[in-house]
């Protein structure tokens, strides 16, 4: 087993670090990976000869293996965590990385889906292929109905939702926990789908805290939660790109069409920054100049 090198050791020490900080599992296994290919191309480099210069290569080196500016883009971010990180503990003086520019990216928006699609979404039964129907029609109500990210709603226990309350107890990034309303709609799906839920864990044999459960008893996977909402967009005639997050850009968006207030919006997505709810007022603006275009006679 090969030595560690000076860079290997902090990195470790800084994963570490996120780790204690309840960072969420995805930031740190992207900065894992993302650190791992910055420690393989400075290799055993003392620090003083990681400069800005040899960020830029390590940049191009990713460009060169064909990675996307976005990609790119995330591993220059983690670049520049793991500097200020080392100067607010005394290891460096300056943060090179910041010398960097960061790759310019297009700024694309998702396309969300309309009110009237999601409405065509819940309309009437599944297909009748879907074999846990219960279940998906409450990921779906969820997802929608609450906003909710695909990590959050897998990690939903039964004890989190107070059905009296109609609230569900939300773990967000940082371990941090929320309150989220649900509807009547979640609440009715809810109902179907405990006796079916019930039914599996017999059946099975198995127990579990989990809300969302597969058919052979365990805990839902976002990855699960994946395929079964593009299945079943795609089924119920929305494009092939959609995916549990669309989902999400839909709730908030279509609840700022509807009136409500961004700080309300912000409070239940659990964003930390208003900026970052803040993008949803583009998606809104893009869909009234949409129908700007369409409608209006002087715009034609």
């Amino acid at each position: 087993m090969r030595p560690q090198s000076p860079l290997e050791k902090v990195v470790a020490r800084f994963l570490n670090a996120l780790r204690q900080r309840n960072a969420s599992p995805n930031t740190i296994k992207a900065y894992k990976q993302d650190l791992g290919a910055f420690c393989g191309y400075i290799g055993h480099s003392p620090w003083r000869q990681i400069d800005h210069v040899r960020i830029r290569g390590f940049l191009s080196q990713l460009y060169d293996r064909g990675l996307s500016k976005t990609s790119v883009a995330r591993s220059l971010a983690a670049v520049r965590s793991l500097y200020r990180w080392l100067a607010r503990e005394g290891v460096v003086e300056q943060n090179p990385a910041r010398l960097v520019a960061t790759p310019r990216l297009p700024k694309k928006l998702p396309r969300v889906p309309t009110i009237e699609e999601m409405t065509g979404v819940f309309a009437g039964e599944l297909p009748a292929w879907v074999a846990f129907p219960e279940r998906d029609r409450l990921l779906l109500e969820l997802l929608y109905g609450c906003g909710i990210r695909n990590s959050e709603l897998v990690g939903i226990n039964l004890d989190d939702v107070g059905r009296s309350e109609e609230a569900i107890l939300i773990r967000g990034k940082g371990k941090k926990e929320r309150l989220v309303p649900y509807g009547e709609a979640a609440q009715a799906a809810l109902q179907t789908y405990l006796p079916a839920r019930q039914r599996v864990l017999a059946e099975t044999r198995k127990s579990t805290p989990a809300l969302l459960i597969n058919r052979r008893g365990g805990r839902l996977t976002t990855r699960s939660v994946g395929r079964i909402v593009k299945a079943i967009a795609i089924a119920k005639g929305l494009p092939p790109d959609v995916h549990p997050h669309t989902l999400r850009h839909a709730f908030g968006t279509h609840m700022l069409e509807e009136g409500a207030d961004l700080r309300a919006i912000q409070e239940l997505l659990g964003h930390e920054r208003l900026a970052t709810t803040q993008r949803y007022t583009q998606l809104s603006i893009r869909h009234v100049m949409s129908v700007y275009d369409k409608t209006h006679p002087r715009a034609k």
